[in-house]
């Protein structure tokens, strides 16, 4: 059986992508080149930052058409990671918001992907 390990998303630019999520994450790639960087994050899975002007076969897919998401452990931490994103200059699509599945807010990267973080309220 095989498992989720990693995610890869196109960017214009691994370094200002590198760059974006090095803050984002609080931590440095552990791998990084003009056409890719590579996170590991807490949880073990790998992020990679792709140059979609050079992967192989080429792609089309542009940022926006799905989310990394976090889970968090209480509203009152969605809304200080809020407030931190902002201090960061993130484009927040969505602020802290209450939806049918939980308390959810939306940013985006700087090529557009959605970042989503939610906690799972089950009131």
């Amino acid at each position: 059986m095989t498992s989720n390990t990693y995610f890869l998303l196109y960017v214009d630019s691994p370094a200002i992508s590198a760059q974006f999520y090095s803050r984002l994450l609080d931590k440095q790639p552990v791998e990084s080149s003009p056409t890719f960087a590579l996170f590991i994050l807490d949880s073990g899975i790998k992020l990679g930052l792709w140059s979609r002007h050079t992967v192989e076969p080429s792609a089309q897919a542009t940022g926006g058409g799905g989310e990394l998401g976090w889970a968090l452990d209480s509203r009152e931490a969605v809304d200080d990671l809020h407030r931190h994103w902002q201090s960061l200059g993130l484009t927040i699509a969505q602020p802290p918001t209450q939806m049918d599945f939980g308390y959810t807010l939306l940013a985006l990267d700087p090529d557009g992907h959605r970042l989503r973080v939610l906690y799972l309220s089950v009131d």
